[in-house]
Parts: structure tokens; C-alpha cells; sequence
């Protein structure tokens, strides 16, 4: 790269940083979001969305509610957000739900060793990398706290659970944990839901709800933040039989880094459609495929800057455990790509671990076309015998030879058959396990469906549609700076004022606040400051319309007022008798302003 590139480089990120900067300020201002507690000094991670903030949030909540639940035909839910420690035992999340952990030698401070190296180095996923080979990047490359600047070489490098323990009940109560995640509130309540779902698959559960992660360092406002708000779906399916009808999304238009292009020295990302990236196998499974053909336009329309999206393949250290195949959507802000949702493959991980720590049945009866003859090997042991012989252990003993039997049925072919019981092997007597082939006339069979799992961040898609909406021009001469909202997800659709302090004016646009409001629409009155000064502060919010009452209102024989479009400033008058349904339809999609 030459001076200019690099200087041209360097002057690009300078300016995305800034749009940031400015951003931020301008959230914390106009009310998106800023940090929580501030009156106590604030504290890391925690974040308060104010009225424009939890608006949109809401909004952008709705669309996705609209789309992966209400016209998939999918039930939602809404599961608590503590849940007992048997819970989280079985998901595998107590053991395998670590972020890697470095201290600074010389102020204490903690930080994601992964992140140090990344923000620093050529590396890009260095969450895929194994623990010592990231102590051998810090120490190569000399990299330092991000706090005080002291040297990290050979500081050690550890695991740290991002899980928040609790207690359930008072005195000797139950370990508890804030869900990591809202998936699991769907997997353990999966025996009750499917009896919903009448036992047929496919079926799909959402939920929107909060999640809590207990970052090491939270950092970038609200992309990394330690309570969240997750909006999943779970959707069941039997990987034998169930496929996806992916015609309505194989000619989605899609960017792709599949991890093949990741891990070639010249890779790049690759232009393709859904469905050709099935038939050339880009994307293993189809069912992964038709929710990423789904997602794409639905991140366009609530404001997702297209150039600036595009689906991500885990690598395989990256994976979470649970996951055979993962796609990341992914933005591009301030120059660095931030993942806004996973697409998981989790085939029967889940239902299968929770079946197995709990007393419930995690399956599915399916039923056959017609009964079939089987044989199933059985046993019937003589409890007289492995009573003495193992005594507490006797049932212990029972469950393994049914698991055996099941599993390999040649096991019991000689005089003696053996198991393992707590590490030691055990001989017994075949004729004493009651070991026999028997055929049985079946009506169906008991199956552990697998999972598809769209999983989206909605404080990370919010910061995402804001940063895209950002601009700045000019007006007349004035430096304006406004957000380009779809009208789908703004806070406010349109603001309502009164020309001038009148009382004419005024109680005519009330009347017209009343009526918007009426059919639905967000609406904001402002009689305060030049009419100039209300433009600006409602283009600032990103507000798509305003509506303004003057003296040709009251005085003309036709009611009419003044509509001004936010982005390009434009003006038009529009019959009051009409407005309503004039900007409903607007907002719907059903009309264009410029074609008023």
C-alpha cells in the first residue's frame, strides 16, 4: 500500500470513528440511549434506551415479530429469565460458555485476550484460536493493556464463564443463572410446546426477550453490552423427511464469506443467490439457506445499508458447541464488521441433553404410514441374582444392559456379557439378563427432532440502523444533520405544529394530532421555536414527516396544510380531509410521497 493509500486509509476510519462519536452524542441527547445509572457514575455494559430509543427498539421488534413469527406461522412465547442451574448443567453452558481472559500485570485490569489481538494484529477471529497459540500472538507481537499500556507478554490467559449466578429462594436456596441466552426458556418447556404444535413437525417457537452476559469488556455503547435483548426462533424439524420450500427465496441476492474464502490467502467474499448457493453447496443446509433468503430482505427493509451487510460462515474453532453450521449477518461500522444474528444448525443437541438431565420426554412420536415388524432386543434380569451381587447398583446394572442391548445386540452372544459400571467392568451371566430377540408390531416411533435456530441481536441491529441512517448536509445554506429512518421503524412518524403561537392555529392542530393518532401513526406536537428550528430537532429524531397548520388552513375554503418530507425537504399541500389515510398509506408502503 502507498503513503496516499495508507493516508486515504487512514482518513476513511477517522471518519467512521467520528460518525460514531457523533452518533453517540447525538442518541444521549435526543433521547435513543445513553448509559444506565448515571447518577451513580454509571456502570459498564448497562444501557438505558430513552423514548426515541426504546420506540425504535419496539418497532424493529414488531417487523421482526411480523415476519419470523406472525407470517411464518409460528408461536411465541415469553420464558423467565432466570432459570435453576440443572438447566444450564445440561445446554452444556456451565462448562463450554467461556470468553478468554488476560490481566494486566500493572493496573489489574481484565480484558478479551481475543479482542487485544484483534484490534492489534492481522487477526480477524481470534475467538477461534486455541488459548496458548493467543498467549503466543500477545508475546509476539508485544501487545499491551488497551488501559495503561503495559506489556501482556506472558500473562497467562484464561477461561471466563460469561454466566450470572443468582439463588433461587431464601436460606439454603437453589443455584440459579440469568439466561445467557432465550433459547434454552424454549428448549425446556419443548414437552408442553410440542402437545401446542399437536406433535407435528416442523413447528417453530420465538421469543424476544432479554439475555445477560457477564462481559469481560463491554465496549462500543450498545454492541457489547452485558443485559441484551435476543429475538430467536426455534424451529423443529425431522431431518429425515422435513425440507424447506426454499422457491420463494432462491433468487434472493446474497453476499457470502463462507469459511472456505476465510481461510484462503486470497479469499473474498462471494455475490450469489440463495439458491445457487444450496445447489453448489455453499450453504450445507437447506434449511439454514431459506432463513438467510428470509432474513436479507427483511434487514433491507427496516434499514439495513445493503453495501454494507453480508452473511459471514463460522469457522470451526468459533463455533458454539451445539452448532454443526453457522452463518453470521453482519454489518459494517466504523470499518470493522459486528454480527447482528447467527443462523445455527443445532440438529438434536439440545432436546437430546435435556432429555437426558431431566424426567421428561424430549421426542416426538411419528407415526407410520403403515405398521411395521421390528425386532427389538430386550432384557428382563433376575433381580435375585443382581440384587446380592451389586446391591444399590442393581438398577444402575439394569439401565445398562437395556442401553446395551439396544446398542449391540452381539454383546450377549457368548456365556458372559460385560458392562461398565463407574469405571470398573463387570462380568455377568448371560442367562441371568434375561436377554431375548423378540418381533413386535409397531405403530410409529419416538424421534428427537433437530433445531434450525435464527438468532437476532436487537441492540446491535438498533445501533446498526442508526449508524446507517446517519447524514449530514446542507439546507439553505445551514448544516443539517438528520437520520434517514425507514418510516417501518421510527420513533415518530410524523411531527404536527402550529405556524405560529394562535390559538386558531394551535386547536387546529391538535384536532389534526387527534386524528393521526386516531388511525394508528406516531405522532409528536411542537409549538415551541421557529418553525425552522422544529424541522431540524424532528429531522434530528429521523421523523419522515411534518405536518405544519398556518394561516391558508384556517383562511382557505378547503382545509389544507403543508406536508414536508424529511429527506429531501421537499413540500407539498395536502387536504386535511385526506391526511390520514394519505400518510397510513405512506407508512403501509402502499404510496410514495413523490407521487402526491
Amino acid at each position: 500500500m502507498s503513503d496516499r493509500e495508507h493516508e486515504s486509509a487512514a482518513a476513511t476510519e477517522d471518519e467512521a470513528e467520528a460518525t460514531s462519536e457523533k452518533l453517540v452524542e447525538l442518541a444521549k441527547r435526543r433521547g435513543y440511549f445513553f448509559q444506565s445509572s448515571g447518577a451513580y457514575g454509571g456502570v459498564g455494559g448497562f444501557y438505558t434506551f430513552g423514548p426515541q430509543g426504546a420506540s425504535l427498539k419496539g418497532n424493529v421488534e414488531d417487523a421482526w415479530r411480523d415476519r419470523f413469527a406472525v407470517a411464518e406461522g409460528n408461536m411465541e412465547i415469553d420464558a423467565p429469565t432466570i432459570m435453576p442451574e440443572p438447566v444450564f448443567e445440561a445446554s452444556g453452558h456451565l462448562e463450554g460458555f467461556d470468553d478468554m481472559l488476560v490481566e494486566c500485570p500493572d493496573c489489574g485490569e481484565s480484558h478479551r485476550a481475543d479482542h487485544v489481538v484483534e484490534d492489534n494484529t492481522e487477526y480477524e477471529d481470534a475467538e477461534s484460536l486455541p488459548i496458548p497459540e493467543v498467549e503466543e500472538v500477545i508475546a509476539e507481537h508485544e501487545l499491551v493493556c488497551p488501559s495503561c499500556g503495559a506489556g501482556l507478554a506472558g500473562q497467562a490467559v484464561d477461561t471466563f464463564n460469561l454466566m450470572f449466578a443468582t439463588n433461587i429462594g431464601p436460606g439454603d436456596s437453589d443455584p440459579g443463572y440469568m439466561r445467557p441466552e432465550t433459547a434454552q426458556g424454549i428448549f425446556v418447556e419443548f414437552p408442553r410446546l410440542k402437545e401446542y404444535a399437536r406433535n407435528q413437525l416442523p413447528f417453530g417457537v420465538t421469543q424476544i426477550g432479554r439475555a445477560y452476559r457477564n462481559e469481560i469488556s463491554p465496549r462500543r455503547s450498545i454492541i457489547r453490552t452485558r443485559e441484551f435483548t435476543q429475538a430467536e426462533l426455534e424451529y423443529f424439524i425431522d431431518p429425515e423427511t422435513d425440507e424447506p420450500d426454499l422457491s420463494s427465496v432462491a433468487d434472493v441476492e446474497v453476499t457470502l464469506y463462507p469459511a472456505s474464502e476465510q481461510n484462503a490467502e486470497d479469499g473474498d467474499e462471494i455475490q450469489t443467490t440463495i439458491g445457487d448457493a444450496v445447489e453448489e453447496g455453499i450453504i450445507s443446509s437447506p434449511w439454514v439457506a431459506y432463513f438467510l433468503g428470509v432474513a436479507k430482505p427483511w434487514y433491507d427493509a427496516v434499514g439495513v445499508d445493503m453495501d454494507r451487510f453480508r452473511f459471514r460462515q463460522h469457522l470451526s474453532g468459533e463455533r458454539a458447541h451445539y452448532a454443526s453450521d453457522c452463518w453470521d449477518a453482519e454489518s459494517e461500522i466504523d470499518g470493522n464488521w459486528i454480527e447482528m444474528a447467527g443462523f445455527a444448525y443445532r440438529g438434536d443437541y439440545d432436546l437430546s441433553k435435556h432429555g437426558e438431565h431431566s424426567d421428561d420426554r424430549f421426542t416426538i412420536f411419528k407415526q407410520y404410514d403403515e405398521p411395521k415388524t421390528v425386532e427389538r432386543a430386550t432384557v428382563d434380569p433376575d433381580m435375585s441374582y443382581l440384587g446380592p451381587e451389586f446391591g444399590g447398583d442393581a438398577q444402575a446394572v439394569v439401565q445398562k444392559l437395556e442401553d446395551l442391548a439396544a446398542r449391540d445386540r452381539s454383546a450377549f452372544d457368548g456365556d458372559t456379557v460385560e458392562i461398565d459400571l463407574e469405571g470398573e467392568t463387570h462380568e455377568l451371566p448371560v442367562e441371568k439378563t434375561g436377554f431375548a430377540v423378540e418381533e413386535q408390531t409397531e405403530a410409529g416411533e419416538h424421534i428427537t427432532p433437530h433445531v434450525v435456530e435464527p438468532s437476532f441481536g436487537v441492540d446491535r441491529l438498533v445501533y446498526t440502523v442508526l449508524h446507517h441512517a446517519y447524514r449530514e448536509d446542507e439546507v439553505a445554506d445551514e448544516e443539517r444533520t438528520y437520520l434517514e429512518l425507514e418510516p417501518e421503524v421510527a420513533p415518530t412518524f410524523v411531527g404536527v405544529f402550529p405556524l405560529q403561537s394562535d390559538d386558531e392555529l394551535e386547536s387546529q392542530a391538535q384536532a389534526i394530532v387527534d386524528d393521526l393518532r386516531e388511525v394508528g401513526l406516531s405522532v409528536t406536537y411542537d409549538d415551541s421555536g421557529n418553525i425552522g428550528r422544529r424541522y431540524r430537532r424532528q429531522d434530528e429524531v429521523g421523523t419522515p414527516f411534518c405536518v405544519t397548520v398556518d394561516y391558508e388552513t384556517i383562511e382557505e375554503e378547503e382545509t389544507t396544510v403543508t406536508v414536508r418530507e424529511r429527506d429531501t425537504t421537499e413540500q407539498k399541500r395536502l387536504s386535511v380531509d385526506d391526511l390520514a389515510e394519505t400518510l397510513s398509506a405512506i407508512r403501509e408502503g402502499d404510496l410514495e410521497f413523490d407521487e402526491l
